[in-house]
């Protein structure tokens, strides 16, 4: 396993088996908080993550050990003139956009705090993992402003239009089993077994074509609210992308000749 570090706040780790890279935030002694630094940092590490094509999967995790993250650093904000916060805030979209715009599927590992920006960054991923001490929620309007970071587009397309708004007008957090029931998280586990189980699911993920993993999330986000013949549409450039590539060649003989597939990535 190789690690690269993306300023003082950011891992990236990229394991030497199975094409899969975590996507560590590394801030523990303020909680994973996201400040200016580190939100540039994270942009940066995405983006490096997407043009890394031996990365078939990635997982957001976090190295505290009782929160994912608590959302912006409002000790840094505090600080800020009104100028200050206008600079910042293409710096902080960058950070949230580069997760959620990331080309290979992404896994959130979730436990203990995820709140605002860091429930932002969780739902800015394809699937998340949670184990039970997962507590979520976006608080903003409890501060005097509201979800920025994705929160309330990303939302209502997971628990519906009423919930979201319930759950982000109150500023309630939510605790793991409701989260669950209310499909904010995918997958519920045992406390402590979150990376486990997300980097055994992105393991499985990325056992299947880099070509077809790429197109599949393309159509998938590209999809997502059209009309069903806009939506047929996209999915049918999506497949077009990838019916003449190597990967469908040697899947498609590799079904044939009852073997493991080898792709060639193109």
């Amino acid at each position: 396993m190789s690690e690269e570090r993306f300023g003082e706040f950011v891992l990236v780790r990229r394991h030497e088996r199975g094409h899969v890279a975590e996507l560590v935030l590394d801030r523990p002694k303020a909680m994973n908080a996201v400040s200016t630094e580190m939100a540039r940092s994270l942009a940066g590490a995405c983006a490096a993550l997407g043009e890394d094509r031996g990365v078939r999967a990635v997982v957001l995790t976090s190295s505290h050990e009782r929160a994912f993250c608590v959302g912006a650093d409002l000790k840094e904000r505090n600080s800020f003139s009104d100028a200050d916060l206008v600079r910042q805030r293409p710096v902080a979209r960058a950070a949230y956009t580069g997760v959620l715009e990331v080309p290979v599927p992404t896994v959130a590992a979730v436990h203990g705090f995820a709140l605002g920006g860091g429930c932002e960054l969780a739902l800015s991923c394809d699937v998340i993992v949670a184990d039970r001490t997962a507590v979520m929620g976006l608080p903003e309007v409890s501060v005097g402003v509201i979800p920025g970071g994705g929160g309330t587009q990303l939302l209502p397309r997971r628990v519906g239009a009423a919930r979201a708004a319930e759950l982000i007008f109150t500023a309630r957090r939510v605790e793991a089993g409701e989260a669950r029931e209310l499909g904010l998280v995918d997958v519920l586990v045992d406390e402590g077994r979150d990376r486990e189980e997300a980097l055994a699911m992105a393991t499985r993920i990325a056992a299947n074509s880099p070509v077809g993993l790429r197109a599949a999330k393309r159509a998938l986000r590209l999809g997502h609210g059209l009309d069903l013949a806009a939506g047929l549409e996209v999915e049918d450039a999506a497949w077009r992308a990838v019916a003449f590539s190597g990967d469908r060649a040697e899947g498609v003989a590799a079904f044939n000749e009852k073997r493991r597939p080898q792709w060639p990535g193109e």
